[in-house]
């Protein structure tokens, strides 16, 4: 009885293994891996935001406008819960990823800004802040590259033919990804060499 529970045991190992069971769970991890260091890079972003308004603030209080909406996109990145569990939901999705590309987008406009006033280029603390944020940046396009590498091949894996029943058997659902408008930020983050500091953010 005991040898016969170790052979069905083992054909049910070899089954799951057969129906992609395995490389399910590894593209599961990596997905989630990958999301994890996406979200590490986001909040590494939002870190550097209080320092980079204060400092603009001091040189340009003016451009009051521009300060308030970096300051608020950064309130709504903020207010999100970003778990694990987001990735399975398209709707929370999108709306993180919008509030991502708000913040990029003001981020963005605040840096042109900034142009403006020589005295604030001219800032050791704001050309440190600019290098983090550039470096920062950079991360945040790997970050989102590899994710999206991981979802797509996960996705295909789950839609395949046998782990397609495999998925649905164990609760592997399909993952959204980025947007091909999410994907165009990729190549365009925001400009932070600005003409006369060129080279000073090494």
């Amino acid at each position: 009885m005991r040898h016969a529970s170790r052979i069905f045991s083992a054909l049910l190992l070899l089954g799951l293994a057969g129906c992609g069971y395995n490389t399910l769970q590894a593209d599961d991890e990596q997905v989630k891996a990958s999301w994890s260091e996406v979200l590490n890079q986001y909040q590494r972003r939002a870190d550097l935001v209080p320092n980079l308004v204060n400092t603009v603030k001091g040189y340009a209080a003016q451009e009051k406008e521009v300060l308030i909406k970096v300051t608020e996109a950064r309130a709504k990145v903020g207010s999100m819960q970003a778990t694990p569990e987001l990735i399975n939901d398209p709707q929370a999705f999108a709306k993180f990823q919008g509030a991502q590309s708000e913040m990029t987008s003001t981020l963005s406009r605040l840096l042109v800004v900034s142009e403006n006033y020589p005295q604030l280029k001219s800032d050791a603390n704001f050309r440190d802040l600019q290098a983090q944020l550039e470096g920062t940046e950079n991360r945040i396009a790997v970050a989102r590259k590899r994710y999206i590498g991981a979802v797509e091949k996960y996705n295909v894996d789950v839609r395949s033919f046998p782990s397609n029943l495999t998925a649905k058997m164990f609760g592997f659902p399909i993952r959204p990804n980025f947007t091909v408008e999410n994907e165009k930020e990729l190549s365009t983050p925001p400009k932070v060499d600005f003409g006369t500091t060129t080279g000073s953010a090494h």
